[in-house]
Parts: C-alpha cells; structure tokens; sequence
C-alpha cells in the first residue's frame, strides 16, 4: 500500500517549484509562515504582498485554483472559530451589518483568518508539489531527528490502509441499516472508531514487532 499513499495531495505537473529540491521548500514554507505570524494584525498590505507572493508560487507550480480550493475545507473550522470571535470579545462595540461585535475582536477575527488562510494555502501547495517521500527525504537532509521522519513515514504509508478499513466499516454499517451520519446512530458510530482505534494499535504492535526481528535498532535497515 506505500506505492501510491501521496496521491491526494499531489498533483503531478513538471513545473519548477515540482522541481525544487524539498529540503529547499521546507526551509521557504517555514519562513514565510513565521513571517505572516509576526505580521502585525492592521498591516494589510503586508498580507497583501505576502497573498500576491504566495499566488505567484501557485501560479508558477501550475497547480489548479480548484484543485486547491477544494482541499481549503480543512480551514472550515478554524473559519468558524474566526467568525464567532467578535461575538465573546471584549472591549469597545462598533456595529456591522446593524449587529454590535466587539471591535478588538472584529480585528483579531481578521488577522486570524488571514493567516490561517495563507497557512493553509502555503501547506496545500507545498504537498501538491511534492512527494510524501521527497518530504520525509527533505526533512533527513535538514537534520529532523531519525525517529520523527520514521513516525512521519509509517503514517503516510498506512494512512490507505487505515482509510480503506473505515470505509468498509461504514459500507458494513449501512448494510445493516445504520447510517453513520445520523445522531441517534452516533453511538454505533463512535464504538466502530473505538474498535477501528485498537485495530491500528494492534497493527502498529505487530508492525514493530516484525520490524525488531528483522534488526531494527532505531534506525531503518
């Protein structure tokens, strides 16, 4: 299951930034994120430059706005969390849109989903233009210690065969007339990931078993 485990992130294309060494793009997304969170939260058109860089990278990597765009919903809920922010804050109220939120927490909102915006964009381009194993390769020439980058393999390796046993779990439950996204199903639903919890555990035990009696020692062979 390790041959293909990179293929929803990563868009194939033959562009330079596909062609970048990896350590290389580690190195650019972890300065320019540590520069978009040192970035005052008024300094919009700081944002701006960092948004227009960041559009030039995409538009260089060739990597489509949809492609992108439809991996963007993880920010959802850190989007959520954004919007219910000027609502509990306090401090001075201004009104917006004839609904009275408080005004530090209107400009705290902002910042934070701008930069978890930008975040996400930066990241999302980054696995669309790199492997899974350049990216573990990459983090070995910077110096990440060993057993990181080997916990970082194992779970993109089994990340499939992890996501394929749920999905025939669930095929199973709806088989039997349970649907998952139902409420009054939840509780099934919660005992299947309980029971889909211990299954990987016990996976990864008899894993690292195997590996021990094929002279593991803390590094790979």
């Amino acid at each position: 299951m390790g041959a293909g485990h990179g293929h929803r992130l990563h868009f194939h294309a033959h562009s330079p930034i596909h062609r970048a060494p990896a350590h290389l793009k580690i190195v650019a997304l972890v300065v320019f994120m540590l520069v978009v969170v040192a970035t005052p939260r008024q300094a919009y058109a700081v944002f701006a430059v960092e948004a227009a860089a960041l559009v030039g990278v995409v538009l260089l990597s060739r990597v489509p706005a949809p492609y992108l765009a439809k991996r963007m919903v993880i920010e959802v809920p850190f989007a959520v969390f954004a919007v219910l922010v000027p609502f509990v804050a306090y401090g001075p109220r201004i009104d917006v849109l004839g609904v009275s939120v408080s005004e530090p927490g209107l400009l705290a909102a902002g910042a934070l989903l701008i930069k978890g915006t930008l975040g996400v964009l930066a990241s999302l381009t980054l696995a669309a233009t790199t492997e899974p194993q350049d990216v573990l390769r990459g983090l070995e020439r910077l110096r990440m210690p060993d057993l990181i980058v080997q916990i970082m393999g194992f779970m993109i390796r089994y990340l499939d065969v992890v996501t394929a046993e749920l999905a025939r779990m669930m095929v199973a439950m709806r088989s039997r007339g349970c649907e998952p996204r139902s409420p009054k199903h939840w509780p099934t639903l919660a005992r299947a990931m309980g029971s889909l919890f211990i299954r990987s555990y016990e996976r990864g035990e008899r894993v690292h078993l195997a590996m021990l009696s094929r002279g593991y020692d803390g590094r790979l062979p």
